[in-house]
């Protein structure tokens, strides 16, 4: 998994403006079918793919926390909402409630979270990529492909599988860190 984590980054940025313009198409045209596909697309990777051995969203970014999720966290916990956030959270540029620090101070050693039950909504629906029209959620899409190697095979998956004409040479091959 290394390897492919290690790669990841490259394999996105040398991709970024193939993806980039499939997204705009796909926003200007969804398929009628393009919620089934991204659903298939999206189990048929996770059938695949464990993420507890990656575990780079949680190493790497911030998951936005809602009022709810502070609530719903800070109950689990037994403390007030306002120690929650000051033994955990910060105020980010947009105004969104996120981890002080990455990575997400509820990871295990093992990569699992500590407080699985009770994870922030954007943490329980990442990567986003069986979400109800997701021809709308392109940049955070086209941005956890540099994150999630499953996001990154999904997308190249759903470029095989959707012709926009903006691959002509061909999708590329499932990322394997090959």
């Amino acid at each position: 998994m290394d390897d492919i984590l290690n790669q990841l980054p490259q394999r996105a940025k040398d991709t970024h403006k193939e993806h980039k313009k499939f997204f705009t198409k796909l926003k200007k045209k969804p398929p009628k079918h393009l919620d089934a596909l991204m659903m298939e697309l999206h189990e048929d990777e996770f059938s695949k793919t464990d993420c507890l051995t990656c575990a780079n969203c949680c190493k790497t970014t911030s998951p936005i926390f809602t009022d709810k999720d502070i609530f719903r966290i800070a109950k689990h916990f037994r403390i007030k909402e306002q120690k929650f956030i000051e033994n955990y959270l910060e105020v980010d540029e947009d105004n969104f409630h996120v981890l002080k620090s990455a990575p997400c101070t509820f990871l295990g050693a093992d990569n699992s979270c500590m407080i699985y039950d009770v994870r922030p909504k954007a943490c329980q629906e990442y990567p986003h990529t069986n979400r109800r029209n997701f021809h709308k959620i392109s940049e955070i899409t086209l941005k956890n492909v540099a994150i999630c190697p499953a996001t990154f095979n999904i997308v190249e998956a759903m470029r095989k599988r959707i012709d926009t004409g903006t691959n002509p040479k061909g999708p590329k091959e499932r990322f394997t860190g090959r």
